[in-house]
């Protein structure tokens, strides 16, 4: 009888400590970062893909530069949105014109017959799902009268200035410095005053680019580089203040850093713990594989850590420490 007892309570204690230790991994595996590429062709990374999403363990959804691969607001992809991020002013990053529906045309040419000039992709998306614009610099006052001339809030616009740090949920937002060009194209200004500038051969200005610093409630801190060459910035704030873990660099080259600067950028002044590559302009996957003799094959080549390709749809998760342990 003494010795049933003793197993019932072995039993127990075994089914009590698997218990334990099934919810120890649950509750461990819920307080990583999502991160989930948008791109133009499902399981790619194609030329024109920017667009990332970005989940904090607490369930604030930020959509860093959705460009022209989010099919407007009512991309099912999409879901709940807290907030927009734009690094700046390019086509390629704010949309006036996207794709017509997800995976509509190829990697290589994807459709984008949906206008979505003057207003933007951005600042529709961000209309429609109630969202805030964070962007730095000068550029709040653009999205924010983007957004009254859509009928939406114009204070749903924010700034974060260098320097600072806005909260959208339990994320804290920073911009840091890029050095790239700002310049907003005539037809996203629109009117008369479009018209007249459009024939000048002349762009508005909204301040310089910036890129991101993200830091969410598990501890972790990405750093988004928007479009920009190498910055001192890159080791003494993203590195040296920040401590970023997680890098979203851009590796297009001729508009923006090329393989092998943003290899030295990720490899000597941020190191990270890991890397997505981005802004690859160029067909840069087949079936999900690099394609051998593109940028992205060089940059994966030169890089010293994990290098996660975003494939459009597949979901990463990061942890506190940048170390990618699902989606990799």
């Amino acid at each position: 009888m003494e010795e049933t007892k003793m197993k019932r309570s072995k039993t127990v204690s075994l089914a009590a400590g698997l218990g334990l230790l099934a919810f120890s991994a649950t509750a461990a595996f819920a307080e990583n970062v999502k991160v989930t590429p948008l791109g133009g062709t499902t399981g790619e990374f194609c030329r024109l893909d920017r667009a990332i999403l970005f989940e904090d363990p607490d369930g604030t959804r930020l959509l860093y530069d959705a460009g022209m691969t989010i099919a407007g607001a009512d991309d099912p992809r999409l879901g709940t949105l807290d907030a927009l991020l734009v690094t700046h002013m390019h086509g390629d990053h704010v949309g006036p014109r996207h794709t017509s529906a997800v995976d509509a045309g190829t990697c290589a040419k994807p459709d984008l017959s949906v206008a979505a000039v003057p207003e933007t992709n951005v600042a529709k998306i961000a209309h429609a799902k109630g969202a805030e614009i964070v962007t730095g610099s000068e550029m709040p006052p653009f999205f924010a009268a983007k957004l009254a001339s859509l009928g939406g809030d114009p204070k749903k616009s924010v700034l974060a200035r260098f320097g600072g740090t806005y909260m959208v949920g339990g994320v804290g937002v920073s911009t840091v410095p890029a050095v790239h060009s700002n310049g907003v194209d005539p037809d996203l200004i629109g009117g008369d005053m479009g018209e007249a500038m459009k024939a000048a051969g002349i762009g508005g200005y909204v301040g310089p680019p910036t890129g991101y610093i993200l830091k969410f409630s598990n501890g972790l801190v990405a750093y988004l580089s928007g479009d920009t060459g190498m910055t001192a910035e890159q080791e003494k704030v993203v590195r040296g203040f920040y401590g970023a873990h997680l890098v979203v660099i851009n590796i297009g080259d001729t508009f923006t850093t090329g393989p092998a600067e943003a290899a030295y950028v990720v490899n000597e002044l941020v190191k990270p713990a890991s890397v997505i590559p981005s802004h690859a302009n160029e067909e840069a996957t087949k079936d999900g594989v690099v394609i051998e003799g593109t940028k992205t094959a060089a940059f994966r080549d030169l890089v010293t850590m994990p290098v996660y390709v975003p494939l459009s749809g597949k979901t990463m998760e990061f942890d506190a420490k940048g170390i990618c342990v699902s989606g990799c």
